[in-house]
């Protein structure tokens, strides 16, 4: 379980296990009468079930539609003789498989973990948590208060039964609910100015000014996601727990952030050994309102997309010792930007003592360091700034072994994969255009 020691919440994913691969087909076709009829004829004679099907306009194919379907096929055989049968119909183009084999690593060069193409595809998130939520383990502080207990399962329903497009939940926090979050909040609070990096500082206030943020009611996700989407165009969502590294990363491709909307146990307000709204909302909120910050978080989140296991590990410890554990030089000092540090009373003073070891920020290094998660980090990794991180991070993710390449589309909330020449030539023009909107601007000044 990856979360932090005694005086943190820690990050909200889960590295030990991942979901069952799904089999994805695509495909694009003209526009034709009756097209897609002969493409579901060849799935029926390869003898393969079909359990989804989505079409969107095609970026290949004009006129044209791209379509996406799961299939029941989990062996290399199966795999390839429904390529086979789909490549016989006349009027498909660009045949190829998106998701996972269980039998074998790779079926082609293409083959891929299955990874979100749109935003509503974060609604199967939903109930694909691994760890706390409803459930408490033996040595959480609210594991024998029923009531508690009670109440966690109430809020997790709430967020298990949210889809996306609809307003998130609003929950009506008790008086002892909101007192705990005083005295956390109250306590970080007075620390920030000393600790926190320049970005945090600047935006803390505007989350004062405009999303009820205080010492006396806890804020609300529905206002704070409105927030952050004007700002950088991030959102909140919430969830019930600890979600797989794969999840919770695939999410920061498409800007969203995954948050709890429970708090720690009234018994112990300094201690809590998973995430809870007090590290959500202190911790991470903030700077998912800053653009360069946003910018290195959907970084990570994009180059996720479609990892290997071997990278989405790479890219859950670079989330660790950046957005939960990062520092960052200002001048002459270090300040602290991760949100296990700003949420994490003693450990926000340590990690800017000299007693741990200090590194400057190199992916490369950062992806390999072990690290503990029931202490005090003994190793962190210091940011020249927001922009050098990113753009050590694109080097970085230009490295990993993937056979595409992918950009978000802030228009559609979707994700596009350049793996075709018609598909990087539709980017070209966009780029195009875009620096022709440039140089018209630079000319103006």
């Amino acid at each position: 379980m990856m979360h932090n020691h005694s005086q943190d919440s820690g990050t909200h994913y889960n590295a030990s296990t991942d979901r069952m691969p799904r089999t994805t087909l695509f495909f694009s076709v003209h526009d034709m009468v009756g097209a897609l009829d002969e493409c579901l004829r060849a799935l029926k004679r390869a003898s393969v079930s079909m359990t989804r099907i989505e079409s969107r306009p095609s970026k290949s194919v004009d006129p044209g539609y791209d379509f996406f379907v799961d299939v029941d096929a989990h062996t290399t055989e199966l795999v390839q003789r429904v390529i086979e049968e789909v490549k016989k119909v006349k009027v498909v183009r660009d045949v190829r498989f998106v998701g996972s084999v269980e039998e074998s690593p790779v079926v082609n060069e293409h083959a891929v973990p299955w990874f979100p193409r749109k935003v509503s595809d974060l609604d199967t998130f939903a109930e694909k948590v691994l760890e706390m939520g409803e459930e408490l383990s033996s040595d959480h502080p609210g594991a024998k208060d029923p009531v508690y207990r009670r109440r966690r399962y109430d809020i997790v329903q709430r967020a298990k039964e949210f889809r996306t497009g609809q307003p998130l939940p609003r929950i009506e926090y008790t008086q002892e609910e909101k007192d705990t979050w005083r005295q956390v909040y109250t306590r970080l609070r007075a620390m920030y100015p000393k600790y926190a990096c320049r970005e945090f500082l600047h935006v803390f206030p505007l989350l004062e000014q405009n999303c009820g943020y205080g010492p006396d009611s806890i804020p609300q996700i529905e206002d704070i996601s409105r927030f952050l989407k004007d700002c950088t165009g991030f959102t909140l969502r919430p969830v019930m727990g600890l979600l797989t590294p794969r999840d919770f990363l695939n999410s920061l491709a498409f800007r969203v952030f995954h948050s709890t909307q429970y708090i720690r146990h009234h018994s112990d307000p300094y201690y809590t050994p998973e995430p809870d709204c007090c590290h959500e909302l202190l911790g991470h909120v903030p700077l998912f309102a800053d653009p360069n910050f946003a910018e290195l978080a959907q970084e990570i989140g994009l180059a996720s997309l479609g990892a290997s296991d071997e990278d989405i590990e790479k890219l859950a410890t670079i989330f660790w010792f950046t957005a939960e554990f990062g520092l960052c030089r200002e001048g002459s000092e270090v300040r602290a930007f991760g949100a296990g540090l700003l949420s994490s009373f003693g450990e926000l003073e340590y990690a800017l003592t000299e007693k741990p070891e200090k590194r400057t920020f190199d992916p490369s290094q950062a992806a390999l360091q072990k690290y503990p998660i029931t202490q005090y980090q003994p190793v962190y990794f210091i940011a020249d700034s927001f922009r050098d991180a990113t753009s050590k991070l694109r080097e970085f993710n230009s490295s990993m072994r993937r056979p595409f390449q992918v950009r978000y589309n802030p228009y559609t909330q979707s994700v596009e994969v350049l793996d075709t020449k018609d598909k990087v030539q539709h980017f070209a023009r966009t780029i195009r255009n875009e620096m022709q909107l440039l140089a018209s601007a630079l000319e103006q000044l």
